[in-house]
């Protein structure tokens, strides 16, 4: 066999056991072909595509950037049990994926690349697309994937593949190191003779840990639950990946503790669950940001804890607040000073917990605080869902005209804009997996791939991809895969002429938007600001690749339009697109959270010169950690 036929038959029969489910881990190939492929991977799908057209699916793609946005997605609904290899040829081809490989490794979450490298014998040096550096000839592009992936590999001998190929599942089924893992292949040997073992090719399963917590370690967080006042519970993208929902569930309505969410984490329990408080955080609600201010006692369960998520180190403002990180990775369990880290499985380590604390419940006064503060949010939710009958509605009022329109396992999909944190505080998610924001990276173009990800992953779901023009403009080629293979998914396209997001801070840090707008260029201003706005036909571009395209018109019935649509969208077997145009300067409630960007220290603009006054007041009551110490031990 040669490299690239051993490889692919090696990467169709490896599948992951997670408890009772048992899935296969690469579930098909995507390829780009080029010099650097064609021959090798390429060759090698193609001859299985006519002796086995089963072992290994092939899809492809528009753009090898893209490829890999489909694969995270995958990975993320089948709670990281799956995902894609994607190849792709030497130069351009190889690097476009490096900014997929952030998103993977950032977000955690397991993807196979395979790039094509430059002749290992050198013989054709330098061959097309190769990048010479005259201080090291041993490197390549493909060196750029090292600090982005979580195992590398460069197979420069037939013989080498054995190692590198289990080396990297290893990886891609390990919770604590999984990410990014990179294969580099170069186009001599992927089409090079190697004599292959029989059981290199056989069935193989990689079981994934769920570690118990260390023995004893669970009575010590319960002691310290137990003699807190205010506790609360931080739930990050672990519960979820761990299928720990139910544990959770279980856990707090046993305690009364309430909960609040990480972007990961959102899905962790419905959005009417007594104890979901909602989103925390910079983008919180302010339920969940009151109680972590509040908050005495606050235990991670599979959070990183990202800015976000701690709104800068603002969030939790309680003297004597301890933290208890329940983390499968150490690295995260022992962040920011925390007083209990518990390295172990989410879903374990609650389980566990449960069981200890038995008969102990929350305060009654404190949950009647924080009872009241979800109804206060819930009501200020409702009233932003109104149908305020405006030409151009908020972006408020568009989520809540989809979400009355989804079902409660649809999915919703986004990534980067202002959209993340508008979703984050008002999508009230009622399925564990129906939340899918990318934003550990947060990533400009990963929504449509993202969603045609999340479509492969389960068709029983409406995959409801909702991007701003911005983000849309960055990479809206994988609809052409998603025509090509008859994918059903729903793009909700909000069109406000610029980058709402960053435009929004930008007048928060006194730079009034400069350079947010797509207007035509004011040349002696030197700015976008002034002109009129582009006659961007973003409706018609979508329609070109295929799509079915339903345009709202701005009218008093744009909303009641809108949800019209969404119902004929869902009742479709194609993908559709629904196109509206927003306000973008009316914004969501307020939910009390702070971003730490900072501001000019100095500037002639008196708008710095207020959002420096501003910034260094919000300064002020950053935490230097977010544990203050450890917590007093029993002898």
């Amino acid at each position: 066999m040669t490299v690239s036929q051993a490889l692919i038959e090696f990467l169709a029969h490896q599948y992951t056991v997670d408890g009772d489910v048992r899935e296969r881990t690469i579930v098909g190939t995507f390829g780009i072909f080029g010099h650097g492929n064609v021959a090798g991977i390429g060759q090698a799908l193609k001859q299985l595509s006519v002796e086995d057209p089963t072992l290994m699916p092939y899809h492809q793609a528009r753009n090898e950037q893209g490829m890999v946005h489909e694969s995270i997605a995958y990975s993320r609904m089948t709670r990281r049990r799956s995902t894609f290899a994607c190849a792709a040829s030497v130069g351009p081809g190889a690097t476009n994926m490096l900014t997929g490989a952030a998103v993977a490794t950032t977000n955690r979450l397991p993807v196979l690349l395979l790039p094509s490298d430059t002749f290992a014998t050198r013989v054709s040096d330098p061959v097309l697309q190769q990048l010479e550096l005259p201080h090291d000839a041993s490197m390549s592009v493909n060196d750029a994937f090292k600090p982005l992936s979580r195992f590398f590999d460069r197979v420069n001998r037939p013989e080498q593949l054995f190692s590198a190929a289990l080396g990297a599942l290893r990886v891609l089924t390990d919770p604590v190191e999984t990410g990014a893992v990179t294969i580099a292949l170069p186009e001599d040997v992927q089409a090079e003779l190697v004599e292959v073992p029989t059981e290199f090719l056989a069935d193989r399963e990689w079981h994934v840990r769920r570690p118990r917590p260390d023995r004893g370690i669970i009575a010590e967080v319960a002691r310290a639950i137990s003699s807190a006042r205010r506790p609360m519970i931080i739930a990050g993208g672990g519960v979820i990946y761990s299928d720990a929902t139910a544990a959770l569930r279980e856990f707090v309505e046993a305690t009364g503790i309430p909960v609040g969410m990480s972007q990961a984490g959102v899905g962790s329990l419905s959005w009417d669950h007594a104890q979901n408080l909602g989103s925390v955080g910079a983008t919180g609600t302010t339920a969940a940001n009151r109680a972590a201010a509040q908050a005495d006692l606050i235990i991670g369960i599979g959070t990183r804890y990202s800015d976000f998520t701690a709104a800068s180190r603002t969030a939790f403002q309680h003297d004597d607040v301890r933290f208890i990180n329940i983390n499968i990775a150490s690295f995260d369990a022992f962040k920011h000073g925390s007083a209990i880290p518990v390295v172990a499985d989410a879903r374990e380590s609650l389980l566990e917990l449960t069981a200890a604390l038995e008969g102990f419940h929350v305060s009654a006064d404190f949950k009647s605080d924080y009872t009241r503060e979800k109804a206060t949010w819930d009501a200020a939710v409702d009233e932003s869902f109104v149908d305020r009958r405006l030409a151009l509605p908020s972006q408020a009022e568009i989520i809540g005209a989809v979400q009355q329109a989804s079902d409660p396992r649809d999915v919703v999909v986004c990534a980067a804009g202002s959209l993340p944190g508008d979703l984050h505080k008002l999508w009230r998610v009622r399925d564990d997996l129906g939340y899918h924001v990318e934003y550990a990276f947060s990533c400009m173009g990963y929504e449509i791939a993202g969603g045609i990800g999340v479509a492969r992953a389960d068709t029983t779901r409406d995959s409801i991809v909702m991007v701003g023009d911005g983000s849309y403009l960055m990479m809206h080629s994988e609809i052409v895969s998603a025509v090509a293979e008859g994918i059903k998914f729903i793009i909700v396209l909000i069109q406000n002429h610029g980058y709402a997001s960053i435009g929004h801070l930008s007048e928060d840090v006194g730079s009034q938007r400069y350079g947010t707008l797509y207007r035509y260029q004011d040349k002696a201003g030197n700015n976008f600001e002034q002109g009129e706005i582009l006659p961007i036909d973003l409706a018609a571009n979508a329609a070109s690749y295929g799509l079915d395209v339903i345009s709202i018109e701005p009218s008093a019935n744009a909303i009641a339009d809108l949800s019209a649509a969404m119902k004929t969208a869902k009742a479709s077997t194609r993908a559709t697109m629904i196109h509206i145009n927003n306000d973008p300067q009316l914004y969501a409630p307020d939910g009390e959270g702070w971003w730490d960007v900072p501001v000019a220290a100095v500037s002639t603009l008196p708008s710095t010169q207020q959002a420096r006054t501003e910034y260094l007041a919000h300064q002020s009551r950053q935490k230097p950690l977010l544990g203050h110490g450890a917590l007093e031990r029993n002898n």
